[in-house]
């Protein structure tokens, strides 16, 4: 898995409105800028709906 600060993550997702897919948060990622060890990060976590940050987070530690 790709190396990506969870700070990082949080900065290129912060305004997404929740519950979110995975999809729908790669989108965001990408329009905010975010750098390519985070779009690896949200590519890489299961693909399903994120009710919130934290659900996202925590889904983002499992791995």
């Amino acid at each position: 898995m790709a190396q990506a600060n969870p700070i990082d993550i949080q900065k290129a997702l912060s305004g997404a409105g929740y519950p979110a897919s995975r999809g729908a948060l790669l989108d965001f990622a990408r329009s905010n800028g975010a750098s390519d060890d985070v779009l690896d990060v949200l590519s890489d976590l299961p693909d399903r709906e994120y009710e919130t940050p934290a659900d996202l987070m925590s889904a983002f530690s499992e791995e």
